[in-house]
């Protein structure tokens, strides 16, 4: 926010320019954000999903070290399978990297499923709930219900698609309407995740159970490794031209890397929607564990403590994203303040003649982000501990109900409008609707700036949040009963 608008906007410099002391603390944020923190969101999900799948193994009572270890297996084979569609993004990716990329996702997960038939086939066996073949139908649904909401985070977030080219005609009226029309695509992309994730819910109770939803989860995040893979393009890209504008390249270099970073923002629009539909799904596994162990029966809403524990849980996924944005917010303005002091009082910087402090910035950056964390991490911590315990188990099975149906609804529709947003501003730049410098494309960067905190933020916090809540509701359950 603070290169894009003092750079950008008021100075008219362009982006990544080498004389804006903010370019290398943008840079180093893509590396922390789209690389560190959405692998390391996902790999939360990924155990996780494994924990309640076992914890849940553990409560059928039944003696069944298959299914306490089926969900190991299956990770093995997501690992191989995640392997080789990696090194089929390898040898395909030159000649056009979107096809080879998303190629890469698919093979993962047809091998995934492949994989998990044989491992259910020879080493499952039948139960009174549910049949020999229920886990692998579980986590088929699981596979599938993945790919489709990575789909649909594409279509709403790349320029190939009507809802960006829309978004960016509308910013020939001024950024009130980039940033309405970007909030609107993101509440609608919310739709078709939230039915296909109910019907894989429905589809792997149906076959295997409570232990086939917390399958399930593990079937869309068994094939991890390339998700992250996938993902990390995004900022490799956005930092090569980086790169090739503070090097002063020959301009031909940053127009393959912007179309690089073009297609890389779809990717990071896929990864995110990924991991927020991972991380509901886990979530949910994670409940059903929660519930099995605290002795919960049924979680009925006419009872009052169970609808006080739906209302709080509805309302913590926005109480945390109003935290996140004050501190992006106060980091930005002093980030803001920083930039426009270099401009003036380090001589011979808007000249080209004399480099800017950028130490200064990636300070402001890190130390905001650990200061604007403290309270919201808190608050997951501690908020199942203190319902649990001075409310109780039933109220606290609503909370986590609660936060998990608004948060979902949040992460989704923030990371797909700061998406949409973003691939807006790379269409335009590409010459369409007056290009670089017009007035639609000035609106188009305050709709960025505005994204930004929406997809890179908030959304994939929200994530962490609802995931956070759950284990920890899950580990403090013997305490609750």
């Amino acid at each position: 926010m603070g290169a894009d608008l003092v750079g950008k906007v008021e100075a008219g410099i362009p982006e990544d320019d080498p004389r804006n002391p903010a370019v290398i603390a943008d840079n180093v944020g893509d590396n922390v954000g789209d690389v560190a923190g959405l692998g390391a969101d996902l790999l939360e999900s990924y155990v996780e999903s494994i924990i309640a799948s076992m914890a849940i193994a553990a409560t059928l009572g039944v003696v069944a070290p298959q299914l306490k270890t089926l969900p190991l297996s299956i990770a093995s084979a997501g690992i191989i399978a995640s392997i080789i569609g990696v090194l089929y993004v390898r040898i395909r990716g030159r000649k056009d990297p979107q096809s080879a990329l998303m190629g890469g996702t698919y093979i993962s997960a047809i091998l995934t499923a492949i994989a998990t038939y044989l491992i259910v086939k020879y080493q499952g066996r039948s139960f009174e709930d549910f049949s020999l073949m229920g886990p692998f139908y579980a986590t088929i649904a699981g596979i599938v219900s993945g790919v489709i909401v990575g789909f649909t985070s594409e279509y709403f977030t790349s320029k190939n698609y009507k809802p960006v080219r829309t978004l960016a005609e509308e910013s020939q009226s001024g950024p009130a309407l980039t940033v309405t029309g970007g909030m609107s695509v993101g509440m609608l992309s919310t739709v078709i995740p939230v039915l296909v994730l109910s019907g894989a819910v429905l589809l792997a109770d149906y076959f295997a159970g409570i232990y086939g939803i917390a399958l399930a989860a593990f079937g869309m995040l068994a094939t991890t490794g390339v998700i992250v893979a996938v993902d990390s393009y995004g900022p490799i890209a956005d930092n090569a031209g980086g790169i090739a504008e503070m090097a002063e390249l020959d301009p031909s270099v940053r127009e393959i890397t912007d179309n690089l970073d073009a297609v890389g923002n779809t990717t990071a629009a896929i990864g995110k929607g990924f991991a927020i539909g991972s991380a509901a799904f886990a979530a949910m596994g994670l409940l059903a564990a929660y519930m099995k162990s605290a002795e919960i029966e049924v979680a009925d809403i006419k009872d009052p403590k169970v609808l006080i524990g739906l209302l709080i849980g509805g309302m913590l996924p926005f109480f945390f994203s109003s935290l996140l944005f004050k501190a992006v917010s106060k980091s930005a303005f002093k980030m803001i303040e920083e930039v426009r002091r270099q401009f003036k009082e380090i001589p011979g910087l808007m000249e080209g003649k004399a480099m800017p402090d950028s130490a200064r910035c990636v300070d402001i950056s890190t130390k905001g982000a650990i200061h604007g964390m403290l309270i919201p991490g808190s608050i997951a911590i501690l908020a199942p501990v203190l319902v649990g315990l001075f409310i109780g188990k039933e109220t606290l099975a609503g909370m986590l109900v609660g936060s998990l149906v608004s948060g979902l609804m949040l992460g989704i529709q923030m990371a797909n409008s700061g998406g949409a947003l973003d691939n807006a501003k790379k269409y335009i730049e590409e010459g369409h609707f007056g290009g670089k410098g017009s007035d639609t494309h000035k609106a188009a960067v305050i709709g960025d700036t505005v994204g930004d905190p929406l997809k890179d933020t908030v959304g994939p916090s929200i994530n962490i949040l609802i995931k956070l809540m759950s284990v920890i509701s899950l580990v403090l359950a013997p305490l609750f009963k």
